[in-house]
Order: structure tokens, then sequence, then C-alpha cells
């Protein structure tokens, strides 16, 4: 028996398109120009969503562009440069993501930064940028995009990262940690909120994961610090010094994008590598 031929436009998907968990999907994901933020735009994009890639890096967004080799993978790809510290560059990046999209489904706040020092040096204008990113950023992309979330016909997810910093004390991080622990807060306040309009928001407490931000902590620290303060950075899982792939991570936010996730929201998942213990 010949096969029955598609209807010219079908938008008919072959069985290895209907095993992808996140066919049919939208993503906004910030920092996706580098280190986890990127590792989780590909992991999405992989399992059959349609990701915007956001990033203030517009030219490392054009590199992610280029790193995707298939020409139906990357026709799912949209790079949106967004400043998550600027209010009106993320009123502007969001709508222009829901229009363009048509709507939204997940939204994964990966951008951060993290300076390093001692807390009794550390000036107002470095607490206030660390806060204005961290903290604010994720809360001004959480406000733009929730109306579309709530819309989902999946049940919007909100993806934010808190970290070990915020559980486990960490020295010379203080700022980096109070905002991390404020994110961690928050998320749980709009969990309980939204729950009943279907909404999923999750923490991701990363450890040490490869990206630029590890990269740059042993030079951001003090020149006198203390490095036996420092054992929590540390995964039971490697040997010293080295750190978990950002695909350690995208790994978790596919399955709580996806419908694997349905019944998790208000709450941490650690990907430490089992540092906290």
């Amino acid at each position: 028996m010949q096969p029955r031929p598609r209807p010219f436009g079908c938008r008919c998907r072959s069985k290895e398109a209907e095993m992808k968990r996140l066919n049919d999907r939208v993503a906004l994901v910030t920092g996706a120009a580098s280190g986890i933020g990127r590792g989780t735009a590909l992991r999405l994009l992989a399992e059959g969503a349609d990701v915007y890639a956001a990033d203030i890096n517009h030219d490392s967004l054009t590199a992610l562009t280029g790193s995707v080799t298939d020409d139906h993978t990357r026709a799912r790809l949209r790079i949106r440069p967004i400043d998550i510290s600027d209010e009106a560059s993320v009123a502007a990046g969001v709508a222009a993501v829901v229009e363009e999209a048509g709507r939204l489904d997940a939204l994964v706040n990966a951008a951060g930064i993290l300076t390093a020092g001692h807390t009794h040096e550390t000036s107002l204008d470095t607490w206030n940028r660390i806060l204005q990113v961290n903290l604010t950023g994720t809360f001004l992309m959480v406000r733009e995009a929730l109306p579309a979330l709530l819309r989902s016909a999946h049940g919007g997810r909100v993806i934010n990262f808190s970290s070990t910093s915020a559980f486990y004390a960490h020295p010379y991080m203080a700022a980096y940690s109070a905002s991390k622990g404020a994110i961690a807060s928050f998320t749980h306040s709009i969990a309980l909120e939204y729950a009943k309009q279907g909404l999923r928001a999750v923490n991701i407490v990363p450890g040490g994961i490869e990206s630029g931000i590890t990269a740059s902590t042993p030079g951001l620290l003090p020149a006198d610090a203390d490095w036996t303060l420092l054992s929590k950075l540390s995964s039971a899982l490697k040997p010293a010094g080295e750190f978990g792939k950002p695909a350690d991570v995208a790994a978790i936010i596919a399955t709580l994008v996806s419908d694997d996730g349905a019944f998790i929201t208000g709450t941490e998942i650690r990907v430490d590598g089992g540092a906290h213990m």
C-alpha cells in the first residue's frame, strides 16, 4: 500500500519530531549568549521548542545562531537583544517576542552578574548594580512576560536562577548572595499567586557550573581571600577545581518546561553535584 500523500501546506511531523517533548512550545531565554543560558537555548531547541535567545551581547547572540548547523533547527531560533536591567528594554523586548510568536509558554531567566569582594569594601554602586541586574532584572522579565504566560495553553513556566550562595554561606559574595536569596523568595511568591491560573515557577540552584561567572570568580576574589572558606564551591562529584557543564542544568530546565515538569512548582532544584552536602 502506498503512503497517503500529505496535503499541500501540511505541518505534519515525522515520528522523530513527535518524540520531542517541546514541540509547539515558545520559550524566551535570557543570558543566552553564554554559559547556562546558551546551553539552555540549545537544549530547548533540540527538544523541539521555538526559542527566543535574549542577551545584552548582540555579537555573541549572532555567534549562537551560527553554531546551529541544521537549517530546520536554526529556523526555530530568534535572537533578541535585551538589557534586563533596563525597564524600557525589557518591555520592548518581551512585547516584540510575544507579538512575533503570538504566545509565550516559558521564560528562563538565566542572565546574571557576579562581583566578589570584602563586604566592608563593597561600594553602594556595586551593591545596587548586582541587585539591579540579578533581582530587578528577573522581576522585570517576569512582570512583562506574565500576561502571555498566563494565556499559555500548556500552562506557563517561569524558571528563575537562585544559587547555592543563597542557601549556603559563600564568603566575599554578600551582594550576589542577597540577590539570589531574594530571587528564591520572589519565585515562591509568584508560584502561589498564579498557581490557580496554571503557572509553574521554579528556582534552579546551580553550584559550580562552567560559565563566564565561574571563570571570572578567582580573579574577582580579594587577593587575601581565605580559600579554606570556599569549600562549598566544590562538587562532591568532581575533583577540586572542576565544574559541571551548562548541559547538566539545561537538561533539568527542559524537563521543567515540558509536561514532565507539570507537577513541580514553588520549589528549588539544586544542580550542584552535591556541593551542599
